[in-house]
């Protein structure tokens, strides 16, 4: 490789800044629209069996997508970014549309195993759930199967768009969803009950996949699904997304052990975890995702290139400008959880009590912004480096982390408990990533000669 297809390295921070920054603002224009959203939601279905029912079955879905879909964006971008320097853009696209093919296999095999085992998982998650509303959830989940392909092929297309240096607008997509949930709720709520939000999250998520497909094919990748057959680039993919994708299954289980432990607790509980993480959820968005989306194109130029240099400096820059700003929004959330919760949620049928227990769960979940905040700048770095399975190793960690904690914090702080575990878990995970980063980073250009296989 030529010194001169080398990034310069005083452009760096500057394009990192750049896309960071237009992922932040689209991610909060996304936010925005997913609380007023909640507006509807909240006024209309409250606290109920019913929405807690859908947030149930809208969970196995969301960990699907999760744990399938982004574990392949994870172990492709990488490659995808080495082929094109190396190999030329058709190669690219190759390696593209097997990735295509293989997500998409996965998520069809892995909702209809979903289907299949539905009775058997949901009295797990739902433990304390009477049988009607375990069977509400079962039923609710059915009709939002589709939202995993659909979700999964947009989510593919977004981190593609990525290294074409396009971000703002594949970020600004998602917000399909919550505008067709604010249209179809107070028109149609009446009429369909839950079912309305299940229409319509299925709806937003064909809109989604439309708009970044359509986005892709612009930037020049064909939204195709083509099996070209096994190449090395292929399989070096495959063998990065096995480490990811365990990693992924164990948080998502993390994920299920919150909520199944949150619906052991009083009546609410899992709503109260779900509303608080709705804010959480847009600080993490905004800056978690805004970071991590930013530097992971970068890290992977860069490390196709060799240039550790470069990359030493652009983890320190990142992560210690994710933490400092991270910290600030964690405490202005932590400072301003009641108002913000009374103002946002307390009309209708969400009454003041309502108000003070989301406003103690939010008060916890937000300690782990800046933990998880930075350590996503650690995590997509090792992933360029092609080291997924430090990221599993973590993975088993935090779930395990996770069990002990909720068991000791949730006898003592209720739903509460739970969130504060979530903010120990995400602490450990900065500083075993951190750890290893710097551990994997070679300390001369040197030291670690470009792989090309």
């Amino acid at each position: 490789m030529s010194s001169a297809s080398i990034p310069v390295p005083s452009t760096i921070n500057r394009r990192i800044l750049n896309a960071a920054s237009a992922v932040a603002l689209a991610a909060l224009v996304v936010k925005l629209a997913a609380t007023v959203k909640e507006f509807a939601v909240a006024g209309i279905y409250g606290r109920s069996d019913e929405l807690e029912a859908f947030l149930i079955a809208a969970l196995i879905p969301g960990l699907l997508i999760n744990i399938v879909s982004e574990s392949m964006n994870q172990a492709l971008i990488p490659t995808l970014v080495r082929v094109r320097t190396s190999e030329g853009r058709e190669r690219a696209q190759q390696l593209l549309s097997n990735s295509l093919v293989g997500i998409c296999l996965l998520l069809v095999l892995a909702s209809i195993g979903m289907a299949l085992s539905a009775r058997f998982v949901f009295p797990l998650i739902g433990s304390h759930f009477a049988p009607g509303k375990l069977d509400l959830a079962v039923h609710l989940f059915y009709g939002l199967l589709p939202v995993i392909v659909l979700t999964g092929i947009a989510s593919l297309s977004t981190a593609v768009l990525g290294t074409a240096g396009s971000f703002a607008l594949p970020a600004l997509a998602p917000i399909v969803t919550p505008l067709a949930i604010m249209v179809a709720v107070p028109l149609f709520a009446s009429r369909f009950g839950i079912w309305t939000m299940v229409y319509a999250t299925v709806a937003g998520a064909l809109l989604h996949a439309i708009w970044t497909g359509t986005m892709m094919n612009a930037c020049g990748y064909r939204l195709t699904l083509r099996w070209y057959g096994m190449c090395e680039a292929t399989w070096e993919v495959a063998r990065q997304y096995g480490p990811v994708f365990l990693s992924g299954l164990v948080a998502s289980g993390g994920l299920l052990v919150d909520q199944s432990m949150a619906a052991m607790l009083p009546a609410g509980s899992v709503s109260a975890l779900a509303y608080a993480g709705r804010f959480v959820s847009v600080a993490l968005a905004m800056l978690g995702g805004a970071f991590s989306s930013a530097v992971t194109p970068f890290f992977s130029e860069l490390a196709a290139h060799g240039d550790w240099s470069a990359c030493r400096r652009t983890l320190r820059t990142w992560a210690l400008w994710s933490a400092c700003i991270a910290t600030i929004v964690a405490a202005a959330i932590i400072f301003g959880a009641r108002v913000l919760v009374r103002v946002t949620f307390e009309h209708g049928v969400f009454g003041p009590r309502d108000t003070s227990a989301v406003s103690s769960v939010l008060v916890m979940y937000a300690l782990q912004i800046p933990f998880f905040v930075c350590s996503r700048v650690y995590y997509r770095f090792l992933v360029a480096m092609r080291r997924t399975d430090l990221v599993f190793y973590c993975g088993l960690l935090n779930l395990a982390l996770d069990v002990v904690l909720n068991l000791l914090l949730m006898r003592r702080f209720g739903v509460a408990g739970i969130a504060l575990a979530t903010s120990l878990w995400s602490a450990s995970t900065l500083v075993f990533l951190g750890y290893w980063s710097w551990r994997v980073l070679p300390k001369d250009d040197a030291d670690f000669p470009n792989r090309e296989g």
